[in-house]
Formats: C-alpha cells, sequence, structure tokens
C-alpha cells in the first residue's frame, strides 16, 4: 500500500474513533454477541489480532491469552487502552498497518479477524502480509461481511458500497476467494447469516514461502 492511502486510510477511522462506539455497540455487537464468543473460543497459543479499533471485542476473548492486538488508527487504539488494560491475560496494543507487518516471519499459531476485511485497501495483499507472520501451518479466523451470490442481496450491496467506502467498509468483497488467493487453504466457511456473515477458518501452508 502506498503512502498516501495508507495516510488516507489512518485519517478515516481516526475521524470514526469517536462515534465508533455508539455505531456499533448497541446494534451489530449485541446482535453478533454469542457467535463472537463461540468465534474468538478458538484462540489459543501466540495470536495476532488485526484491526482491534476501540476494543469492543476484546470482551468476547476467552481469558489468559497472549495476544497482539494492532490497528492503523491512532485514535482507535487510544479509545481501546481501558479495554485492553482490563483484559484478563496478555494483551498488547500496538499503531500498524496489515500491509506492512513490523514481525518476523512465523511469529504467531494464530490470526484473528473481526469485520476487517471490508475495509483493508488492498485485501490479499493484507492476507498475504498476515500469511507470512502465521507459523507453517498456522490458523487464520476470520468473521467477516462479504458479497453475496444471491439477487437481491448482491444487488443491494453493490450499490451501497461506494458511498459506505467512503466512510468505512467495502459491503461487496469476495473475501473468502480473496483467502485462496493469498495462499491459504480454506478449512471452513460457516455462515452465521445467509451468506453475507461468515465465520472462516483457513490454514496457512506447509510453505510459507512467496
Amino acid at each position: 500500500m502506498d503512502e498516501l492511502t495508507r495516510q488516507r486510510t489512518r485519517a478515516k477511522w481516526d475521524a470514526a474513533a469517536k462515534n465508533f462506539d455508539v455505531m456499533s455497540s448497541r446494534g451489530p455487537e449485541k446482535r453478533w454477541a454469542p457467535y463472537k464468543r463461540e468465534f474468538f473460543s478458538a484462540m489459543r497459543g501466540r495470536i495476532l489480532f488485526l484491526a482491534v479499533g476501540t476494543g469492543l471485542d476484546i470482551q468476547f476473548f476467552p481469558p489468559n491469552c497472549q495476544i497482539v492486538g494492532i490497528d492503523i488508527s491512532p485514535k482507535m487504539l487510544e479509545q481501546a487502552r481501558a479495554r485492553a488494560d482490563a483484559y484478563p491475560g496478555k494483551l498488547e496494543l500496538r499503531e500498524m498497518d496489515v500491509h506492512a507487518l513490523e514481525f518476523p516471519a512465523a511469529s504467531f499459531d494464530q490470526v484473528f479477524t473481526s469485520c476487517t476485511f471490508c475495509s483493508v485497501p488492498d485485501p490479499v495483499g493484507g492476507l498475504e502480509s498476515l500469511r507470512r507472520v502465521l507459523v507453517p501451518g498456522g490458523e487464520l479466523h476470520m468473521f467477516e461481511h462479504t458479497g453475496s451470490r444471491y439477487f437481491p442481496f448482491n444487488l443491494m450491496l453493490n450499490i451501497m458500497t461506494p458511498l459506505a467506502r467512503r466512510f468505512g467498509p467495502d459491503m461487496n468483497r469476495p473475501t473468502v476467494a480473496n483467502v485462496e488467493r493469498a495462499g491459504f487453504r480454506i478449512r471452513d466457511v460457516r455462515h452465521v447469516y445467509l451468506d453475507v456473515v461468515k465465520a472462516i477458518v483457513a490454514e496457512a501452508p506447509a510453505s510459507t514461502a512467496g
């Protein structure tokens, strides 16, 4: 990702940070809470959590995990700090861009994302970056809203995306296909709501070269 795109992305999410909890915590977070508790219950080993935002998902993490949470937005991280400090385990927050991860190869056993790859500017490049920092055979766990194959949802999401991306996410990303394009092996795709909200589990290949 070029520097101008990085700056614009950071500025977009810095601007969203002030009202992010109001927009997310009283609707989507309550709706998906049971699914997210189950989703995050798979956390094991050394974990990278991408796009921690204001930390709304921290409440669903199982205790006593070893987690590094990153976000491109310093304003989001400022709001996440109190939630991270209250987590009953080890949770380190760092400002970082997924396209330029500052970790050595094979640093993590698992990567978790939550409604993130609808917003990453270069989704395949970001996924390739995550693959690099996973150990061979490491797991990618994604809770994501994606595009749909079915009418009228696909039409609606395509119409909404040009406006939605100005303030937040794309609504029509082919995320499962992007995971495969990035070199992961898909292990499971669970449809949480129609085919729009999905829980995806993928595995880094035995060789992470490339």
